[in-house]
């Protein structure tokens, strides 16, 4: 197959091209590296790199039609200033409509779309959370995401929304698991917020995205979701052992704050009926592996799209 990702050389577009790359497929990466770093793929036959923002339409249009996608996954996202309503706005939902007018003008079969739980608001009116739960996002990322995939909808493409919980492993840079190891690492303190989270490793979540762009499998919106949530103070309590790291005293736990949901756990009911799928790696060793990567690539910035403080 020919598979057009934007945001490629992101944390999961970049683990995504690697495994089609390794499978045979042909592979388009859109990436203007504003977050996604540059060593995170490798020249490979069958890989094509293009730097461009997504908000470019003419780059965009440009790209698909040299290219010829048969399937387009866009994984591309502004996510790094809670503030930047417009970087948000242009990006994240006109961008999104440059994708759905060149996968429509170069007759896309398929296209895939990485959607944020926080598309149901911060305060869900249930736990776990359905797909019939009602779309209510109360925060500029995910208004602007959820724009994104309502212009998909409208679109007429054959597509696929998967509604994310929090990935993690190697390549990310973004949430606390990055910060901690930085901190850590560099002797700093840390605090946890008083939050839980369902954490799904990426490679158990590129196993759902190639099913969906390799064989063709699920239509419309899915949870991609262990089911099950973590404490931070878990995460972190993880993080300490992958590093062999005993503390003089506990990890400050902090309140969360106003733009933050206690708990955002996700019902996997469906895509595990429709996929076959559920979860390989465990959150111990999941962590082991991002800190692996950390120890031999570094972390420069990390980011999060919450107000968290100092």
């Amino acid at each position: 197959m020919k598979v057009l990702i934007t945001g490629g050389s992101g944390f999961i577009g970049s683990h995504l091209s690697d495994r089609l790359l390794a499978e045979g497929h042909t592979v388009l990466v859109i990436d203007n590296y504003a977050t996604g770093r540059r060593d995170n793929l490798t020249q490979a036959p069958g890989l094509t790199i293009v730097e461009a923002t997504i908000v470019d339409e003419a780059a965009v249009s440009a790209a698909f039609e040299s290219f010829g996608p048969d399937c387009v996954v866009h994984a591309a996202a502004s996510y790094k200033d809670p503030d930047d309503w417009a970087e948000d706005v242009r990006t994240n939902s006109q961008g999104t409509v440059n994708v759905v007018k060149a996968s429509n003008a170069a007759g896309v079969e398929r296209l895939i779309y990485f959607q944020t739980a926080l598309c149901y608001g911060t305060r869900p009116l249930e736990q776990p959370i359905t797909l019939e739960h009602p779309i209510r996002p109360d925060s500029s990322y995910a208004i602007s995401k959820t724009a994104g995939e309502q212009y998909i909808e409208l679109s007429g493409l054959d597509f696929v929304s998967f509604r994310l919980a929090n990935a993690y492993g190697p390549r990310n840079i973004s949430g606390p698991l990055p910060t901690f190891y930085q901190r850590l690492s560099e002797g700093k303190p840390c605090f946890v917020m008083d939050t839980r989270r369902d954490f799904i490793y990426v490679d158990d979540l590129v196993n759902v995205v190639m099913q969906a762009v390799v064989e063709g499998t699920g239509h419309r919106h899915y949870h991609v979701s262990t089911g099950s949530d973590y404490a931070i103070k878990e995460l972190f309590d993880a993080t300490i052992a992958a590093l062999a790291i005993n503390l003089e005293e506990d990890v400050e736990v902090r309140p969360r704050g106003e733009d933050d949901a206690f708990t955002i756990l996700l019902d996997p009911s469906r895509i595990r009926a429709d996929f076959g799928w559920d979860v390989t790696i465990p959150l111990e060793q999941g962590v082991a592996r991002a800190i692996d990567y950390y120890r031999e690539f570094g972390i420069g910035e990390t980011y999060t799209h919450l107000r968290v403080g100092e």
